[in-house]
């Protein structure tokens, strides 16, 4: 599929999305805003995530009547990965008093971070955002369950290392990192300095400027390098960019590693056959071979309610936003457990949140037995067990091809709780005592 062939498609989906925004919010409704980029340089990537979490909300409204009986409503709103579009989202909704917000952006996510508690609306930034809210001490609106770029990050590190066989062997080794220069892309160096320090690998940082087409003199450099290995912090139409060009030096596939944001249909598709073996970190299962995938074309796509094509179901993009949508339903779901109540508050939903715990035996309930590992917060572990898996792309679809790496904890944590501190010094914030 072509460059060209693909945003008309995303163009064709951005409109007449039937049911994108539901009506409006009901006293005895369960309101949540969804923050989209369905238009501009990013929608290839934004489309199918906001995809899986409106579909997410339509099935439990058809099969279930909503979450412990009350209907789900929600309302887009387009930011075109703006910040400051995207705080305007925000500010324009949050009078109908949403239970959580998903900013879908690092830049538009620091932006909130100072605003949560004061609206008391919780924000959960599922694998991006900023690493160091995983200390809910500091951070007590702010979730980034259930993983982030640090421990994605300290895995991939990982992940190298077993290629090579074993941590020693990344003395003298050179990984380079090819990243978005924004916010976003720059949120995992941290890590991968500390861990160069820690392992005595060189590490080259190569930043490529918004939107990421140009890219011809990052791939002169890389070719000077000669890295033994590229992770790839891509976004949009840079990782496609970035595939063709390392496939136009030689560089092989499957030593190139994308970030989750750089592992997905729209990344690959476009460059064909040279994106053949391209290796992607990710924390949840591709395809859609699961039981609600089954669940979501019975009770949504069949009945002409679907939000996309039936074919992108169970996409990368689209399972991610589905489970975006899960993890917040199953945090209003112990909200309302906890407190008795049917419609629960922002507030509340902040307390399902900080004691989500979803099982094995939960995940087979849900119908995605299999799908990702168990989620646990606390009080001052907003992350989680923060688990990355690797897949690889084989030309028509994405194989896992790995285990479950664990981060690197006591690299990732220290670092967290180090940023943490400074930055509740900086904003004069007195950590909470309550948390162990």
């Amino acid at each position: 599929m072509t460059l060209k062939k693909l945003a008309l498609l995303c163009a064709t989906a951005a409109v007449g999305l039937g049911g994108a925004a539901a009506a409006p919010v009901q006293a005895q409704e369960l309101f949540f805003p969804v923050l989209v980029y369905r238009t501009g340089a990013y929608a290839p990537t934004g489309i199918p995530a906001a995809n899986g979490i409106v579909d997410y909300y339509k099935l439990l409204n058809a099969r279930d009547g909503g979450i412990g009986g009350v209907k789900i409503a929600w309302e887009e709103c387009e930011t075109v990965y703006d910040t400051k579009q995207g705080v305007e989202c925000y500010e324009r909704l949050k009078a109908k008093k949403p239970l959580i917000v998903f900013p879908y952006s690092t830049g538009i996510t620091y932006a909130l971070i100072e605003k949560a508690p004061v609206d008391k609306i919780p924000i959960l930034s599922m694998g991006y955002g900023r690493t160091d809210a995983s200390d809910g001490r500091v951070f007590p609106w702010t979730f980034t369950t259930p993983t982030t770029y640090w421990s994605q990050a300290s895995a991939v590190v990982r992940f190298i290392a077993d290629k090579e066989g074993g941590m020693d062997k990344l003395k003298g080794k050179t990984i380079a990192v090819v990243y978005h220069n924004s916010p976003y892309g720059r949120e995992a160096i941290p890590t991968m300095e500390a861990l160069a320090k820690k392992h005595d690998y060189k590490l080259e940082l190569l930043a490529v400027d918004h939107p990421g087409q140009e890219q011809k003199a990052t791939w002169l450099k890389v070719r000077q390098i000669k890295p033994d290995w590229i992770f790839v912090r891509g976004w949009g139409v840079m990782t496609q960019v970035s595939i063709k060009e390392a496939a136009g030096i030689g560089f092989k596939m499957d030593r190139m590693i994308g970030n989750w944001w750089s592992s997905a249909e729209p990344d690959v598709v476009p460059a064909g056959d040279a994106a053949k073996g391209y290796i992607g970190a990710t924390f949840h299962a591709a395809g859609a071979k699961f039981k609600l995938h089954e669940d979501m074309i019975t009770h949504v796509y069949d009945k002409g309610q679907g939000t996309g094509k039936k074919e992108e179901v169970g996409q990368v993009l689209w399972n991610r936003g589905m489970l975006n949508a899960l993890i917040a339903t199953e945090a209003v779901r112990a909200a309302q457990k906890q407190y008795n109540t049917k419609v629960v508050t922002g507030e509340q939903v902040r307390w399902g949140m900080e004691n989500l715990d979803i099982t094995d035996a939960r995940w087979k309930e849900l119908g995605l037995e299999g799908f990702t590992k168990p989620m646990k917060t606390t009080c001052a572990d907003h992350e989680g067990n923060g688990p990355v898996t690797f897949q690889q792309w084989d030309g028509k679809e994405w194989k896992i091809i790995s285990g479950w790496y664990e981060p690197i904890k006591d690299v990732v944590r220290p670092m967290i709780e180090e940023s943490a501190a400074k930055y509740a010094k900086e904003k004069n914030i007195e950590p909470r005592k309550d948390c162990n």
